[in-house]
């Protein structure tokens, strides 16, 4: 482009800018002409009449006319202000511009018309203009009048709450703060106290922040927001420490403060610390209220002190006060927790009584705890008695009834329920899906959770963190973990963050898979989204880290916490003891437990309980019954898990006296066996062969409002057949189905043990018929099988059902092939047996003492020695160890056998392993090694093993010595004692001291001195 070119661009340029600001300039003189001659008409009472009647005024009617009548403010009424600007805005073809609305609403404001600006700020938030516009219109208006109240301000806040923008009333509170304009203090607690309600703690913190750097002071309402924040998220200690501040700057706490301040201790379950602060708040004259009462009765139901909730409801009635209905629902909520149905419908039956009419919560809770004990017609009975004394069930009682349907698998009833809540006018909600996802989570039917899921989705409903945490825990339990990761990721590309829990589902998940890398990265994107991890996070990963044995990982989980501010509680120490346990390292559990105390950290019911059924489990029930007998003195109440986990060893260890004696004791003290104790009671009745007494226990089951499950008839149908009793097996069996309670693999299978027990193989085999049809064909129930054909003579039927187990992918076990081994070894068909021995091997399958023992009493039986002692060098090279009756079957071979060496090496092996055997066998053993009429072969042999390198131990030494000597053959004694010393296997010392030696020991064997030998004897008999 050429110079004159660009000379004539520039002058169109500047021409065409001088163009329009003359234009400006004349609109905006000419709007400011017509503002004048529009307002002298307002001037008049007729206004709007002379407005509409000229059309002249009318046209020049538009925003900028508009905002220049209402900038001159020339006209001194307000009120007719207001009122123009509506009739306006009806007339002009675009909306007013946003410093009309700010123009307008501070005139009114400083008119003392407060409702109509709140009005017009209403309006001009609704025009959805940018939030930054909107302030910075109210602020340049502001400026320009020169206004010095911010009334105006804390209307536009109000606004942007009403409406539920809160991100827009924040910055609207922290703009006006950066521009000078700072909003009262009571606008700022009322915003704190509206962000707290609405749990959007983000947001509070840059408000209280803000308070504090316009240099407001807080006074009692906002320290008591700040308590309740940091209560909120269970940060107590530093809420205590607000309170400390408080009073340190002369704000004393009010009443609210101190509820909410107990509250926040009761919700973390320092309960104590509430209760001191309760009567801290007497002492300073405080008059307590219901609020005050209410919480600490909670506190108390939520750690399980129902006698002390108790207690703190009679001192509310001494103090005048009547408990309301969240006293008693908090008891009644606490009860059910417990499992002690029966004191939850006392505490019912005293509402009642005291003329309190239950209203939706009580039910609520009712019907949640009923159907959490399985008792769903209960749970259904309490609906109706709701509907019946007119208390309407509300979409929870509907969506706790529908997810406990689905969890029993009765989905029929449950849609049942969702087409009544319809005709109830309750629109199922995200609660009610959700309650039917976590029910078909719960019995691992995910296909169809995934299909529900996507139906609501459909109907417009959105899934909310709780909906996304249920499906994701579903997956997990099924270990489908990369599903559940997608889940995750879905969620939140869909903009649902996910909670602690979420996350804390997740690593429990991996950690309890011993996916500890996988919980590991876990754990690092929950910090980098956040979120701050808490002690169920790391209780999941001390679990994890304690039952792989990695104590060190343990070590650094235990720092790493304290980094962040999280010191081990109660949860994560009795997570802990029991990991230890587990793995049966009692040692550390119990000096863990001691660490509980050093760190002041007080062991709760759970603690204790955890580490009596660890001691109990490890076999140190006498530490167990020490500990538990410890925990009245020390104020601690057992529940009904303490004693369930007693009752549990003593049953496995056949103290059915003890099992007992622990549930009389416990039903005595009030506390309601749970379905987990029953069958523990059935289970140790039925194996001490106490079936009259199992069947009782199995009747009181229903009698005491709870039902059956399959384990329950699962046992009490075992103990049946145990006895010989099919008819009431069977019975039993028929019952299930009416029960709702379906049979399982164990439940079959027991039954096909019974029928082959007794010979009624035909019926053995169709109910494992029935069994593979249903898929409940497991190991267990072939084994029996096989065991009952075997038994039966029909070995080829067994054969051929070893075969069918291949076939449906189901694993043969050891003791398959050990049962079918011992039939062919019996039968003296020693082929088989040593071809099903190869097979088993081959599987990987490895063998036991009873399946060496089959096998060696077969070749025994055949004369087949060779064998026998080669198989008994493979057992010992496996590193397996023999049994005494092994030892027996072996000692037994050599005496039969022309073999010194390996009669003098079995003398020495079970002498030196001090093996518990007839001591006929040693005996017989040493004589027929000392015997011998060629004294010189015995001692070529110990020449041939010092040349080859075997070594007989001192003991036997001794006893070669010992057992020429007492033939009476002084010399042959002294001519083996110079070899054994020369060979270096014994000591230089003499003849003599060596019997003298054996005499001594020879005394101590009296009989009170065989304490292995009385064992042994006593364990047989058991």
């Amino acid at each position: 482009m050429g110079l004159t070119s660009k000379r004539r661009l520039w002058y169109l340029t500047k021409t065409r800018l001088s163009c329009l600001k003359s234009a400006s300039f004349c609109t905006s003189a000419q709007n400011d002409a017509e503002a004048v001659e529009i307002a002298c008409v307002l001037a008049k009472e007729d206004w709007k009449r002379l407005l509409e009647t000229s059309a002249e005024l009318k046209n020049k009617l538009n925003p900028e006319t508009v905002h220049s009548v209402l900038q001159q403010n020339s006209v001194r009424d307000a009120k007719r202000l207001l009122h123009f600007f509506n009739w306006a805005s009806h007339r002009i073809p675009n909306s007013p511009n946003l410093d009309s609305f700010s123009f307008l609403a501070i005139i009114l404001y400083n008119s003392k018309l407060f409702r109509d600006a709140n009005m017009v700020l209403d309006k001009m938030v609704r025009t959805r203009m940018p939030v930054q516009a909107v302030l910075g219109s109210i602020i340049r208006c502001y400026k320009e009048y020169k206004g010095n109240d911010v009334g105006v301000l804390e209307i536009l806040i109000n606004c942007y709450k009403k409406m539920g923008y809160w991100e827009d009333a924040v910055y609207v509170f922290l703009g006006a703060k950066e521009e000078g304009f700072s909003p009262g203090l009571v606008c700022c607690n009322n915003i704190l106290g509206d962000l707290i309600k609405l749990n959007k703690l983000d947001l509070f913190w840059k408000v209280f922040n803000g308070l504090i750097d316009a240099k407001l002071v807080p006074d009692v309402y906002t320290f008591t927001n700040v308590i309740k924040a940091h209560c909120r998220v269970g940060n107590v200690e530093e809420a205590k420490r607000v309170l400390m501040e408080m009073e340190e700057k002369g704000c004393g706490p009010g009443l609210i403060t101190y509820n909410v301040m107990i509250g926040g201790l009761c919700k973390s379950g320092a309960v104590d610390e509430a209760l001191k602060l309760k009567k801290s708040m007497a002492e300073k004259g405080f008059d307590l209220d219901v609020y005050t009462y209410n919480t600490l009765i909670d506190g108390f139901c939520r750690e399980n002190r129902f006698r002390e909730a108790k207690l703190m409801m009679t001192a509310m009635n001494r103090a005048g006060l009547n408990p309301s209905h969240f006293a008693y629902t908090s008891l009644i909520s606490g009860f059910m927790k417990r499992g002690n149905m029966a004191e939850a419908f006392r505490v019912k039956d005293e509402m009642v009584a005291c003329g309190i009419k239950l209203n939706v919560f009580t039910y609520n809770a009712l019907v949640s705890g009923v159907c959490k004990a399985g008792d769903l017609e209960k749970a259904k009975a309490l609906f109706n008695e709701m509907v019946w004394v007119g208390t309407e069930p509300d979409a929870q009682t509907f969506s706790i009834l529908i997810e406990s349907f689905c969890r029993e698998q009765n989905f029929l009833k449950a849609y049942e329920l969702v087409e009544e809540m319809k005709k109830s006018n309750l629109t199922p909600t995200v609660y009610t899906y959700n309650g039917i996802i976590s029910g078909l989570c719960h019995c691992g039917d995910l296909e169809r959770a995934n299909h529900v899921f996507e139906a609501m989705i459909e109907k417009g409903l959105k899934p909310n963190v709780v909906m996304y945490t249920n499906l994701i825990k579903g997956h997990i339990q099924k270990s489908r973990f990369e599903e559940a990761r997608r889940i995750l990721d879905r969620m939140m590309e869909k903009g649902v963050m996910p909670d602690v829990f979420c996350c804390n589902t997740l690593i429990s998940g991996f950690c309890k898979a011993q996916k500890m890398d996988e919980a590991r990265s876990c754990l690092v994107e929950m910090v980098d989204g956040g979120l701050k991890p808490d002690a169920h996070t790391y209780g999941a990963f001390i679990h994890g880290y304690a039952k792989a044995g990695e104590m060190e990982a343990v070590e650094r989980c235990f720092k790493e916490m304290q980094g962040y501010g999280i010191a081990p509680n109660n949860a994560i120490y009795s997570a802990l003891i029991d990991s230890l346990c587990k793995v049966g390292n009692v040692t550390e559990a119990l000096s863990t437990f001691r660490c509980m105390f050093e760190q002041g950290v007080l062991p709760d019911v759970k603690t204790y309980t955890v580490l009596i059924h660890g001691l109990a489990t490890n076999g140190r029930i006498n530490d167990a019954m020490n500990l538990f007998s410890q925990l009245h003195d020390k104020g601690i109440v057992p529940d009904v898990f303490t004693y369930t986990s007693l009752i549990s060893v003593f049953s496995k260890l056949g103290d059915t006296k003890a099992a007992l004696n622990l549930y009389n004791k416990m039903c005595q003290k009030g506390i309601a066996p749970n379905i987990v104790t029953y069958n523990s009671m059935i289970d140790g009745l039925c194996k001490a062969g106490n079936i009259e007494k199992a069947r009782k226990m199995f009747n009181e089951i229903s009698q005491k409002g709870l039902a059956p499950n399959t384990k329950s008839y699962s046992m009490i149908i075992d103990g049946y057949c145990k006895s010989g009793n099919l008819t009431q097996a069977f019975r039993l069996l028929d019952e299930m189905p009416s029960s709702s309670v379906p049979p399982d693999s164990f439940t079959y299978c027991a039954l096909v043990n019974g029928c082959c027990k007794e010979g009624e193989l035909d019926k053995a085999l169709s109910l494992f018929s029935e069994m593979v049809q249903k898929g409940f064909a497991s190991t267990p129930s072939f084994n029996a099988l096989i065991d009952g054909l075997c038994k039966s003579g029909k070995p080829n039927k067994a054969n051929m059902l070893l075969e069918d187990m291949v076939d449906k992918c189901i694993k043969p076990n050891h003791i398959t092939y050990t049962i079918l081994i011992g039939h062919h070894c019996k039968a003296g068909e020693m082929k088989e047996a040593e071809h099903l021995f190869l097979e088993m091997q081959r599987r990987n399958l490895v063998p036991n003492v009873v399946t060496y023992t089959l096998l060696l009493h077969g070749y025994n039986i055949l004369g087949r020695r060779a064998e026998m002692f080669a198989l008994f060098e493979t057992m010992a090279a496996n590193g397996d160890e023999p049994d005494e009756i092994i030892y027996g079957l072996m000692v037994e071979a050599y005496l039969k056998e022309n073999n010194l060496i390996g009669k003098l090496k079995m003398l020495d092996e079970i002498l030196v392993k001090d093996v518990v055997l007839d001591q006929k066998w040693s005996f017989l053993l040493l004589d027929a090694v000392c015997k011998r009429e060629e004294f010189s072969e015995v001692l070529k042999l110990l020449d041939e093993m010092a040349e080859q390198g075997p070594k007989l131990s001192p003991i036997t030494c001794h006893k070669l010595v010992r057992s020429f000597h007492g033939k009476g053959d002084l010399e042959k004694a002294e001519r083996i004692w110079e070899s054994l010393v020369q060979f270096g296997w014994i000591p230089n010392s003499s003849v003599n001291s060596i019997i003298a030696k054996d005499h001594d020991d020879a005394n101590c064997e009296s009989p009170g001195n065989f304490p292995k030998q009385v064992t042994f004897e006593v364990a047989c008999q058991t």
